[in-house]
């Protein structure tokens, strides 16, 4: 079975396309003030092709929108402008003004059932590896920089994605004060691109741990005869003790109902005098939802955290010694992505089907919209124990 079999494939469109009819009034009046305009003139209109499109999305809501874009059921010459109208203009909030819309019902559905149970327990920790990180690494190495980092680069005084990348990696590495001879641990180490800087540049011996066995296995071709070592493991799986720990676009996978487990393992692992730095894609508001067609498509038992759910996980043994937002800069990496994405397409395509290049493509403008609306935030965060002696001075460079 290839990669793309489990997406299948709808075939031409040709078939599938029904005479146009008009959006239900009730659509309309949820897009009223956000600028977009089904079948309208602007490049971020959503083209109609097929007038399933409605139903999908009054009984799917967001899942029923995007199931629809890659079933080419409709299109948008602007993509990641359309979404970015609609997050800016709070069409959420829209949503749940509007009672007699039967939309977002999957958000619900899905808030309910994460209350009952626990959607990132150990037993289910690799799903999102097997079904997000397994996907191939013919299509990472074609979309990523040379590093391989599937993170927010940085780009202050990055002309490029390498540049952004490499300036994130040792821009992390000297937040975390890394000196020749120290063990850093790397939570979600993905295909060693951060272990293999740090061992590289800093002399340290890295210990990185990964859900995903591509990842495992690249790692490890990657950073051969360096002093670093890679396992398929869990974080709570975890001993031993550390100078320094780093865990990089991971704690997404983590889930509120662990947040505690997780910082008390931080705790656990990591020497008096150490350093812990938190890369992680924020969420504006405390919600506890996930956006269903990211959760089935995208990042299985994915949650992304808010400021205050990290701030209170945190007490009482860690103190925050530097918090840095940079999510704008992740709207320029997910574009620089999609270039790469789109212009490896010809040599991807045997692999994979025009399903997955539409499902691809929404992902990656939907994310930017997010980060480019202010709905998404990426956060650096410092931490430390409590009676950490050594003074920490925030760096930017």
């Amino acid at each position: 079975m290839t990669n793309a079999d489990s997406f299948g494939d709808i075939g031409s469109p040709d078939r599938i396309r029904q005479p146009e009819t008009r959006p239900p009034a009730l659509l309309t009046e949820l897009l009223e003030g956000t600028g977009v305009r089904f079948n309208g003139d602007a490049p971020w209109d959503i083209q109609v092709r097929d007038a399933q499109t409605y139903q999908r999305i009054l009984t799917r809501g967001s899942l029923g929108f995007g199931e629809a874009y890659m079933d080419e059921l409709w299109d948008c010459p602007q993509l990641d402008v359309m979404l970015t109208r609609l997050l800016r203009a709070d069409i959420n909030g829209k949503v749940r003004s509007l009672p007699r819309l039967r939309l977002w019902l999957g958000v619900a559905a899905a808030a309910a059932s994460r209350q009952l149970i626990n959607p990132q327990s150990l037993r289910r920790a690799f799903a999102v590896g097997e079904r997000h990180y397994d996907i191939g690494n013919d299509l990472f190495e074609a979309m990523l920089d040379p590093s391989l980092s599937y993170s927010c680069g940085y780009w202050a005084h990055a002309g490029d994605l390498e540049q952004a990348q490499r300036h994130k990696l040792d821009m992390i590495c000297r937040k975390l004060e890394l000196k020749a001879g120290e063990k850093l641990l790397d939570i979600g180490c993905g295909w060693g691109g951060l272990a293999r800087h740090a061992a590289a540049h800093f002399g340290v011996e890295v210990f990185g741990i990964t859900v995903s066995r591509e990842q495992l296995k690249l790692a490890r071709e990657r950073c051969d005869g360096l002093a670093a070592s890679f396992a398929l493991k869990d974080y709570r799986e975890l001993d031993g003790r550390f100078d320094k720990i780093v865990s990089v676009g991971m704690f997404e996978h983590v889930g509120p109902k662990n947040y505690g487990v997780f910082f008390e393992r931080i705790k656990e692992l990591l020497e008096p005098e150490g350093l812990f730095l938190l890369h992680t894609i924020g969420d504006s508001e405390t919600s506890g939802n996930t956006d269903p067609w990211i959760e089935k498509y995208i990042f299985p038992n994915g949650n992304l955290p808010s400021a205050q759910q990290i701030a209170r996980a945190l007490e009482p043994g860690l103190l925050i010694r530097d918090w840095h937002e940079f999510g704008t800069d992740y709207d320029r990496t997910l574009m620089a992505w999609w270039s790469n994405f789109e212009r490896a397409w010809p040599e991807l395509r045997h692999h994979y089907s025009q399903r997955f290049y539409r499902m691809w493509k929404y992902y990656l403008h939907a994310c930017a919209a997010s980060f480019r609306s202010g709905q998404s935030q990426l956060w650096q965060i410092v931490l430390s124990h409590r009676g950490r002696r050594l003074q920490y001075r925030s760096l930017r460079p």
